[in-house]
């Protein structure tokens, strides 16, 4: 039985090692991690002079089952292995061919089903079989006081001889919002347009190359509001709510506040110290660094001031969407939310 690799780094790993399993099925709501599975397995399970005869991409809506798990159990053409890949397999609703297929699979064939926008349906058998010979994952959204922690990381791998500034991540993340493949594409950019050698991404750099304005941003405005900053907070929320270009930033903001003071009342009722790092561990952050916030408005709101704003947070974002509210801007609405936090 193959051991349980639901662990992007774990299946890229052992990917990297040249181990293949007979499927993967990958399925959830984001896409990036799913696709960068399918893309390695494409480029490298087999050499490209072996493709042409041995690699096979279907698409759901126009495959079955039974074409895949056939496909499947035909032998490579002078090569290892064969390789199936299926896209968009979301559109496959019948799965008991490969479920049948999973009980005897070819050791020379590697089927990869790129299952986007939720799972399987868990009536199916297919997961369960899966997971005995292969690899199943699940691909799932980032929060976003997890994009940062991704930028960090996808740097390391990516451009090592390059660093980035905080607030150049600040502004990338807040701008993007959680869609992995645009964030990696942006930081590409800004990276191609650095020398060979490398260099630092500064907020200007940003600015200049992704267009997003360095001036303030959503987790400045964060910082301002953890630390009961009143004139610095109602100054980003005026700008935020004058400027007509970074107007759709203050939906997105609201994602960010709800998560922060929802940390924070866990942050009230967790045993032991308020230190940053029993709060980083508690809430399961990378390290005290991204702590710091939650140490510094633990001392600033009371747990029952903290109920309240994520009462008033909620009231705030069905109002902008233009529930019972016939005239207020999300620009207003934001700064009539920051007004009642900070008193």
């Amino acid at each position: 039985m193959a051991k349980k690799a639901d662990n992007f780094n774990e299946i890229m790993n052992d990917l990297r090692n040249g181990i293949f399993k007979p499927i993967y099925l990958l399925q959830g709501d984001e896409p990036y991690f799913i696709d960068q599975i399918s893309n390695y397995i494409e480029e490298h399970a087999l050499p490209e002079e072996e493709r042409d005869f041995n690699q096979t991409v279907l698409f759901g809506a126009d495959t079955t089952a039974a074409v895949i798990a056939d496909q499947a159990r035909q032998f490579p053409m002078m090569a290892e292995r064969q390789v199936v890949i299926v896209k968009e397999a979301q559109a496959i609703k019948k799965w008991e061919q490969l479920e049948a297929y999973l009980d005897n699979p070819s050791a020379t064939s590697v089927i990869v089903i790129c299952h986007k926008n939720g799972k399987v349906d868990g009536r199916k058998k297919l997961a369960a079989k899966a997971q005995k010979v292969g690899v199943v994952y699940e691909s799932v959204k980032k929060y976003p006081n997890e994009l940062p922690a991704f930028v960090g990381t996808y740097m390391r791998e990516k451009h090592p001889n390059v660093s980035i500034d905080q607030k150049a991540v600040s502004m990338i993340v807040e701008h993007i919002g959680n869609d992995l493949a645009r964030i990696s594409t942006e930081i590409d950019k800004v990276v191609a347009a650095m020398p060979a050698e490398g260099g630092n991404i500064t907020p200007e750099l940003v600015e200049q190359k992704v267009g997003i304005s360095k001036e303030f941003n959503g987790f400045e405005l964060q910082d301002a509001i953890a630390a009961r900053d009143v004139v610095k907070a109602m100054r980003i929320a005026d700008y935020f709510a004058k400027d007509p270009k970074v107007k759709d930033s203050v939906f997105s903001m609201m994602g960010g506040l709800f998560n922060f003071f929802q940390n924070l009342m866990i942050c009230h009722y967790m045993p032991g110290n308020k230190t940053d790092m029993n709060i980083a561990q508690h809430l399961g952050l990378r390290g005290a660094w991204f702590a710091k916030n939650y140490a510094i408005a633990v001392r600033n709101y009371s747990a029952m001031k903290t109920l309240q704003i994520i009462s008033k947070i909620r009231d705030t974002d069905i109002k902008m969407k233009g529930v019972d509210n016939r005239s207020a801007t999300s620009g207003d609405l934001l700064k009539e939310l920051v007004f009642f936090i900070l008193n």
